[in-house]
Protein backbone atom coordinates (compact mmCIF):
# COMPACT_ATOMS: atom_id res chain seq x y z
CA UNK A 1 0.00 0.00 0.00
CA UNK A 2 0.87 3.57 -0.06
CA UNK A 3 2.51 5.80 2.60
CA UNK A 4 4.65 2.58 3.88
CA UNK A 5 7.84 1.52 3.55
CA UNK A 6 8.33 -1.91 4.46
CA UNK A 7 11.67 -1.71 6.61
CA UNK A 8 14.43 -5.44 5.78
CA UNK A 9 11.64 -6.95 3.78
CA UNK A 10 14.03 -8.71 1.91
CA UNK A 11 15.71 -10.21 4.93
CA UNK A 12 11.79 -10.73 6.91
CA UNK A 13 11.59 -13.10 4.14
CA UNK A 14 14.36 -14.69 4.02
CA UNK A 15 14.16 -15.26 7.92
CA UNK A 16 10.24 -16.40 7.75
CA UNK A 17 11.10 -18.41 4.20
CA UNK A 18 6.86 -18.71 3.53
CA UNK A 19 6.09 -21.86 2.09
CA UNK A 20 3.09 -23.12 0.21
CA UNK A 21 -0.14 -24.75 2.94
CA UNK A 22 1.48 -22.91 6.03
CA UNK A 23 0.03 -20.45 8.20
CA UNK A 24 1.61 -17.30 9.38
CA UNK A 25 0.38 -14.36 11.85
CA UNK A 26 1.57 -10.71 11.00
CA UNK A 27 1.29 -9.10 13.92
CA UNK A 28 1.63 -5.81 13.24
CA UNK A 29 -0.35 -5.70 9.65
CA UNK A 30 0.09 -1.77 9.39
CA UNK A 31 0.12 -0.87 5.42
CA UNK A 32 -0.08 -4.67 5.09
CA UNK A 33 3.36 -4.66 3.62
CA UNK A 34 4.89 -8.08 4.96
CA UNK A 35 1.82 -9.79 4.83
CA UNK A 36 1.21 -9.39 1.02
CA UNK A 37 5.06 -10.10 0.53
CA UNK A 38 4.57 -13.40 2.46
CA UNK A 39 1.46 -14.09 0.12
CA UNK A 40 3.13 -13.58 -2.88
CA UNK A 41 6.31 -15.83 -1.49
CA UNK A 42 3.77 -18.73 -0.70
CA UNK A 43 0.22 -20.15 -1.65
CA UNK A 44 -0.42 -19.92 2.21
CA UNK A 45 -2.34 -18.11 5.03
CA UNK A 46 -2.10 -14.82 6.67
CA UNK A 47 -4.03 -13.98 9.78
CA UNK A 48 -3.09 -9.83 9.85
CA UNK A 49 -3.56 -8.52 13.55
CA UNK A 50 -3.79 -4.45 14.27
CA UNK A 51 -4.95 -2.66 16.87
CA UNK A 52 -5.41 0.06 15.32
CA UNK A 53 -8.94 0.16 13.29
CA UNK A 54 -8.18 2.39 10.92
CA UNK A 55 -5.49 -0.42 9.69
CA UNK A 56 -7.93 -3.02 9.36
CA UNK A 57 -10.21 -1.10 7.12
CA UNK A 58 -7.43 0.31 4.75
CA UNK A 59 -6.52 -3.77 4.66
CA UNK A 60 -10.29 -4.64 3.47
CA UNK A 61 -8.64 -4.44 -0.26
CA UNK A 62 -5.76 -6.95 0.08
CA UNK A 63 -8.45 -9.26 1.69
CA UNK A 64 -10.16 -9.19 -1.37
CA UNK A 65 -7.47 -9.30 -3.80
CA UNK A 66 -6.28 -12.64 -2.12
CA UNK A 67 -9.13 -14.42 -2.19
CA UNK A 68 -9.20 -15.76 1.56
CA UNK A 69 -5.82 -16.29 1.65
CA UNK A 70 -5.71 -13.10 4.55
CA UNK A 71 -7.73 -12.90 7.20
CA UNK A 72 -7.49 -9.90 9.80
CA UNK A 73 -8.37 -9.15 13.13
CA UNK A 74 -8.79 -6.05 15.34
CA UNK A 75 -6.58 -6.22 18.87
CA UNK A 76 -3.27 -6.48 19.92
CA UNK A 77 -1.27 -8.77 19.01
CA UNK A 78 -0.38 -10.08 22.58
CA UNK A 79 -3.50 -12.11 22.08
CA UNK A 80 -2.76 -14.06 18.65
CA UNK A 81 -2.75 -17.27 21.02
CA UNK A 82 -6.46 -16.42 21.29
CA UNK A 83 -6.97 -15.19 17.68
CA UNK A 84 -5.87 -18.77 16.36
CA UNK A 85 -7.70 -20.88 18.76
CA UNK A 86 -9.75 -23.35 16.53
CA UNK A 87 -10.37 -27.04 16.59
CA UNK A 88 -9.78 -28.25 13.66
CA UNK A 89 -6.52 -26.05 13.19
CA UNK A 90 -3.52 -26.76 13.26
CA UNK A 91 -0.53 -24.53 14.49
CA UNK A 92 1.30 -21.59 13.23
CA UNK A 93 4.42 -21.86 11.07
CA UNK A 94 6.06 -18.04 11.32
CA UNK A 95 5.31 -15.02 13.33
CA UNK A 96 6.56 -11.46 12.25
CA UNK A 97 6.47 -8.77 14.05
CA UNK A 98 7.32 -4.64 12.88
CA UNK A 99 7.35 -2.97 16.14
CA UNK A 100 6.77 0.69 17.07
CA UNK A 101 4.50 3.23 14.87
CA UNK A 102 3.44 2.75 11.38
CA UNK A 103 3.87 5.43 9.13
CA UNK A 104 0.24 5.66 8.40
CA UNK A 105 0.21 6.66 11.78
CA UNK A 106 3.44 8.91 11.68
CA UNK A 107 2.12 10.59 8.85
CA UNK A 108 -1.16 11.49 10.20
CA UNK A 109 -1.06 15.14 11.84
CA UNK A 110 -4.39 14.12 13.72
CA UNK A 111 -3.17 11.05 15.01
CA UNK A 112 -0.77 12.85 17.28
CA UNK A 113 2.42 10.50 17.32
CA UNK A 114 4.77 13.48 14.93
CA UNK A 115 5.58 17.00 16.05
CA UNK A 116 7.02 17.78 12.53
CA UNK A 117 2.73 19.46 12.04
CA UNK A 118 0.72 20.20 14.79
CA UNK A 119 -1.97 18.09 15.53
CA UNK A 120 -4.09 16.63 18.74
CA UNK A 121 -1.32 15.36 21.46
CA UNK A 122 -3.09 11.46 21.37
CA UNK A 123 -0.68 8.56 19.93
CA UNK A 124 -2.98 5.88 20.48
CA UNK A 125 -2.56 3.23 18.32
CA UNK A 126 -5.93 1.66 19.00
CA UNK A 127 -8.41 5.08 19.23
CA UNK A 128 -9.04 3.91 22.47
CA UNK A 129 -7.98 4.96 25.72
CA UNK A 130 -5.59 7.35 28.05
CA UNK A 131 -4.16 10.29 25.42
CA UNK A 132 -0.85 11.50 26.02
CA UNK A 133 -2.36 14.55 26.73
CA UNK A 134 -4.26 12.98 29.58
CA UNK A 135 -0.87 12.04 30.79
CA UNK A 136 1.30 15.15 30.54
CA UNK A 137 -1.46 17.32 32.32
CA UNK A 138 -2.48 14.72 35.03
CA UNK A 139 0.78 12.76 35.66
CA UNK A 140 2.81 13.88 38.72
CA UNK A 141 6.00 15.29 38.20
CA UNK A 142 7.70 11.84 39.74
CA UNK A 143 5.77 9.76 37.21
CA UNK A 144 6.22 12.05 34.68
CA UNK A 145 10.35 11.85 34.85
CA UNK A 146 10.15 8.20 35.02
CA UNK A 147 8.08 7.64 31.95
CA UNK A 148 10.61 10.30 30.19
CA UNK A 149 13.96 8.90 31.44
CA UNK A 150 13.06 4.78 31.35
CA UNK A 151 11.21 4.90 27.59
CA UNK A 152 12.85 7.95 26.05
CA UNK A 153 16.73 7.17 27.78
CA UNK A 154 16.31 10.63 28.13
CA UNK A 155 19.12 12.16 30.68
CA UNK A 156 17.14 15.45 31.16
CA UNK A 157 14.22 14.11 32.14
CA UNK A 158 13.57 15.61 35.76
CA UNK A 159 13.96 19.00 33.82
CA UNK A 160 11.22 18.34 31.05
CA UNK A 161 8.85 16.87 33.39
CA UNK A 162 9.37 20.15 35.79
CA UNK A 163 9.25 22.41 32.66
CA UNK A 164 5.71 20.45 31.52
CA UNK A 165 3.88 20.71 34.77
CA UNK A 166 5.24 24.57 34.63
CA UNK A 167 3.50 25.09 31.18
CA UNK A 168 -0.01 23.01 32.06
CA UNK A 169 -0.51 25.24 35.40
CA UNK A 170 -0.69 28.09 32.68
CA UNK A 171 -2.69 26.57 30.03
CA UNK A 172 -3.35 22.79 29.45
CA UNK A 173 -1.02 21.02 26.76
CA UNK A 174 -2.85 19.20 24.12
CA UNK A 175 -0.98 20.02 20.76
CA UNK A 176 2.28 18.35 19.64
CA UNK A 177 3.50 21.78 18.76
CA UNK A 178 2.94 23.14 22.00
CA UNK A 179 4.80 20.05 24.25
CA UNK A 180 8.03 20.45 21.39
CA UNK A 181 8.32 23.84 22.17
CA UNK A 182 8.21 22.81 26.06
CA UNK A 183 10.19 20.35 25.63
CA UNK A 184 13.24 22.38 23.61
CA UNK A 185 13.14 25.30 25.67
CA UNK A 186 13.78 22.98 28.64
CA UNK A 187 16.59 20.82 26.70
CA UNK A 188 18.18 24.78 26.12
CA UNK A 189 20.46 25.99 23.07
CA UNK A 190 23.37 22.87 23.36
CA UNK A 191 20.37 20.59 22.61
CA UNK A 192 19.85 22.40 18.82
CA UNK A 193 23.05 20.41 18.14
CA UNK A 194 22.11 17.28 18.76
CA UNK A 195 21.25 15.02 15.50
CA UNK A 196 18.08 14.88 16.76
CA UNK A 197 15.33 16.88 17.67
CA UNK A 198 15.30 17.85 21.50
CA UNK A 199 11.72 16.63 21.40
CA UNK A 200 12.27 13.14 19.65
CA UNK A 201 12.84 11.14 22.84
CA UNK A 202 9.95 12.73 25.06
CA UNK A 203 7.21 12.17 22.21
CA UNK A 204 8.84 8.26 21.88
CA UNK A 205 8.54 8.18 25.32
CA UNK A 206 5.14 9.02 26.03
CA UNK A 207 3.83 6.85 23.20
CA UNK A 208 5.49 3.96 24.57
CA UNK A 209 3.53 4.64 27.83
CA UNK A 210 0.50 5.13 26.29
CA UNK A 211 0.18 2.15 24.47
CA UNK A 212 2.24 -0.08 27.09
CA UNK A 213 4.52 -1.42 24.28
CA UNK A 214 7.31 -3.06 26.39
CA UNK A 215 4.31 -5.16 27.97
CA UNK A 216 2.94 -5.96 24.74
CA UNK A 217 5.94 -7.04 23.23
CA UNK A 218 6.38 -9.24 26.49
CA UNK A 219 2.96 -10.70 26.41
CA UNK A 220 3.29 -11.51 22.30
CA UNK A 221 6.18 -12.95 22.46
CA UNK A 222 5.29 -15.34 24.94
CA UNK A 223 2.32 -15.74 23.04
CA UNK A 224 4.00 -16.39 19.83
CA UNK A 225 6.20 -19.42 21.22
CA UNK A 226 2.88 -20.81 22.75
CA UNK A 227 1.45 -21.01 19.07
CA UNK A 228 4.41 -21.81 16.81
CA UNK A 229 4.83 -25.36 15.25
CA UNK A 230 7.95 -26.57 15.99
CA UNK A 231 10.59 -25.93 13.20
CA UNK A 232 8.02 -22.43 13.06
CA UNK A 233 10.12 -19.05 12.76
CA UNK A 234 10.10 -15.57 14.80
CA UNK A 235 11.04 -12.93 13.12
CA UNK A 236 10.95 -9.30 14.95
CA UNK A 237 11.97 -5.99 13.72
CA UNK A 238 12.59 -3.09 16.15
CA UNK A 239 13.18 0.09 16.53
CA UNK A 240 14.05 1.13 19.76
CA UNK A 241 16.51 -0.34 22.14
CA UNK A 242 15.24 -1.28 24.99
CA UNK A 243 12.44 -3.62 22.03
CA UNK A 244 15.78 -5.02 21.12
CA UNK A 245 17.51 -6.14 24.64
CA UNK A 246 13.48 -7.86 25.04
CA UNK A 247 13.49 -9.93 22.29
CA UNK A 248 17.38 -10.54 22.24
CA UNK A 249 17.18 -11.92 26.09
CA UNK A 250 13.72 -13.80 24.98
CA UNK A 251 15.87 -15.82 22.28
CA UNK A 252 18.72 -16.01 24.16
CA UNK A 253 17.71 -17.24 27.20
CA UNK A 254 15.25 -19.80 25.48
CA UNK A 255 17.88 -20.90 22.87
CA UNK A 256 19.70 -23.75 22.34
CA UNK A 257 23.39 -21.04 23.44
CA UNK A 258 21.72 -20.24 26.63
CA UNK A 259 24.16 -20.19 29.08
CA UNK A 260 24.05 -23.71 31.29
CA UNK A 261 24.44 -23.91 35.11
CA UNK A 262 27.75 -25.32 36.71
CA UNK A 263 26.98 -28.47 38.39
CA UNK A 264 28.97 -26.79 41.31
CA UNK A 265 25.85 -24.11 41.55
CA UNK A 266 23.51 -24.71 44.23
CA UNK A 267 20.20 -26.24 42.92
CA UNK A 268 17.78 -23.48 42.27
CA UNK A 269 14.46 -23.25 40.01
CA UNK A 270 15.42 -24.78 36.98
CA UNK A 271 16.72 -22.34 34.16
CA UNK A 272 13.91 -22.05 30.61
CA UNK A 273 14.41 -25.88 28.56
CA UNK A 274 15.96 -24.68 24.87
CA UNK A 275 12.82 -23.69 22.68
CA UNK A 276 14.33 -21.66 20.03
CA UNK A 277 17.52 -21.72 17.62
CA UNK A 278 18.84 -18.81 16.92
CA UNK A 279 18.95 -17.43 13.19
CA UNK A 280 20.42 -14.33 14.20
CA UNK A 281 23.57 -14.19 16.35
CA UNK A 282 23.30 -10.81 16.36
CA UNK A 283 20.80 -8.60 14.58
CA UNK A 284 20.57 -8.14 11.17
CA UNK A 285 20.37 -4.10 10.14
CA UNK A 286 19.31 -2.36 7.03
CA UNK A 287 21.61 -2.29 4.22
CA UNK A 288 23.08 0.85 3.25
CA UNK A 289 21.12 1.20 -0.10
CA UNK A 290 17.63 0.57 2.27
CA UNK A 291 18.61 3.90 4.22
CA UNK A 292 19.12 5.64 1.11
CA UNK A 293 16.04 5.34 0.37
CA UNK A 294 14.74 4.85 3.63
CA UNK A 295 16.28 7.46 6.63
CA UNK A 296 13.24 5.54 8.94
CA UNK A 297 14.82 2.78 8.69
CA UNK A 298 17.72 3.53 10.43
CA UNK A 299 17.70 2.47 13.93
CA UNK A 300 15.88 -1.15 13.02
CA UNK A 301 17.35 -4.17 14.11
CA UNK A 302 16.02 -8.05 13.34
CA UNK A 303 16.58 -10.96 15.43
CA UNK A 304 14.90 -14.41 14.26
CA UNK A 305 14.78 -17.77 16.00
CA UNK A 306 12.95 -21.22 14.75
CA UNK A 307 11.20 -23.06 17.17
CA UNK A 308 12.52 -26.51 17.90
CA UNK A 309 10.24 -29.65 18.33
CA UNK A 310 8.06 -29.62 22.11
Amino acid sequence: MSGHIPVMLNEVLEMLSPRDGARYVDGTFGGGSYASAILEAADCQVLGIDRDPDAIARGQALVERFGGRLTLVQGEFSRMDEFTQSSDAKGIDGVVLDLGVSSFQFDQPARGFSFREDGPLDMRMSLSGESAADVVNTADDRTLTQIIARYGEEKNARRIARAIIAAREVRPVTGTAQLAAIVSEAQGPAALRLAIHPATRTFQALRIHVNDELGELERGLDAALNILEPQGRLVVVSFHSLEDRMVKHFLSQRSTSAPRASRHAPVSAPAHKAAFQLLTTRPLTPSEAELASNPRARSAKLRAGLKLAA
